[in-house]
């Protein structure tokens, strides 16, 4: 079988790995010279703390999986099983976490409730002001700006991957079959759509005006080396209110009776952190869903992240090398893991994993091989 993949982000690169490993021919093309999409401008974390329960869950912890099979093979992903840290600071805070300790699904999370001493010893950098922590073992992190790099070169060695950078793909013609806008066909027996936040173009015409899919804008910063380890992820209590793990009526009461920082919720913010393999920190983020999107990075979200991070680590933050924005697709209906929809015989397309992407492609990109009987 010959797979023609359209995009060379997480999710196009992933479905490419499962072809190639299954003994099928894979010719990969992507618009830029190399991917420059949400896949690097994210915090390459393999999220499985906040995740829905049942299908969402199930998916972030086979693609946890599969990540760390990958990551053996495939040294360069720098993937590490560093597990997060959530520090907690008020009653109603620890409450939401005791909510989720006691969910029927926290062992598989690898949920814990630790006290700040038992936290510090996990991550000694947490020399800040706070009472408890909530632990997720199963969390994990893989370095986001040379991943694809990284899986696009273990490809090449099998010898039956090629990729195409700097073609966009215009039109697809006869069955599994696409012409790129050098004029070149290249022909399959499938064709993957996995285009991320580009749903204009050919993306509309195959798939129609009503694509059950919206774009997200997000602002991130990435710092200096930190000088020490930080040995977990590490997300503040607002996350309990973006990761619908965390509902519950302990949730309720958190946001009835401690309302998030202004500045946070005008951005729809939450913090997550993660340390780089140069020792910088990955930091963010924001959520922006009404169009048009600003096209400028604004100050006040990331003087709100350093204000969050110093009062965890307790010390100043390492200056801010890089502030980025980025766009990636999400399913308007946010429990829905992915979008997948066959548009033309032999062609499909496979979008809106929004802020899952990372995490979840490896087992996406499974189900759509197993699904059309690679």
């Amino acid at each position: 079988m010959r797979v023609i993949v359209v995009g060379a982000g997480v999710v196009g690169t992933m479905h490419a790995w499962h072809a190639v490993s299954r003994g099928h021919e894979v010719v990969q093309i992507e618009r830029e010279s190399e991917a420059r999409g949400a896949s690097l401008r994210n915090f390459g974390q393999i999220w499985v703390s906040g995740r829905a329960g049942g299908e969402e869950l199930e998916t972030a912890l086979r693609a946890r999986e599969l990540w760390e099979g990958i990551g053996r093979r495939v040294p360069g992903l720098g993937f590490r099983a560093c597990g997060s840290l959530t520090p907690l600071r008020t009653p109603a805070e620890t409450a939401v976490a005791e909510a989720a300790v006691a969910r029927a699904d926290a062992a598989a999370r690898g949920y814990k409730l630790l006290t700040a001493e038992e936290a510090r010893a996990l991550n000694p950098a947490l020399r800040g002001t706070f009472t408890a922590a909530l632990w997720c073992e199963r969390d994990a992190a893989v370095e986001p700006r040379t991943a694809q790099l990284a899986l696009k070169e273990e490809l090449l060695l099998s010898g039956r991957y090629t990729f195409l950078g700097g073609r966009e793909v215009r039109e697809v013609v006869g069955n599994a079959s696409v012409r790129d806008d050098h004029g070149d066909v290249h022909t399959g027996d499938a064709v993957i759509l996995a285009t991320g936040a580009w749903l204009g173009g050919l993306v509309r015409e195959l798939a129609g005006p009503e694509l059950p899919v919206r774009r997200v804008r997000l602002q991130m910063m990435q710092t200096d080396p930190l000088g020490e380890p930080l040995t977990t992820s590490v997300a503040d209590a607002d996350s309990f209110r973006y990761y619908p793990a965390y509902r519950s009526e302990a949730l309720d009461a958190l946001n009835a009776h401690q309302p998030q920082d202004p500045v946070a919720a005008e951005h729809r913010m939450q913090l997550l952190m993660v340390q780089r393999g140069d020792g910088g920190l990955t930091i963010g983020d924001t959520h922006e869903y009404e169009h048009p999107f600003a096209f400028d990075t604004v100050e006040e979200p990331y003087e709100h992240l350093t204000r969050v991070v110093e009062t965890f680590l307790g010390r100043p933050l390492p200056r801010i090398r890089h502030r980025w924005a980025g766009v990636y697709a999400q399913c308007t209906d946010t429990s829905r893991v992915v979008h997948r929809q066959q548009v033309r015989d032999g062609v499909w397309l496979i979008t809106g994993p929004g802020g899952r992407g990372m995490t979840c492609s490896p087992a996406i990109a499974e189900t759509t091989a197993d699904q059309l009987g690679w």
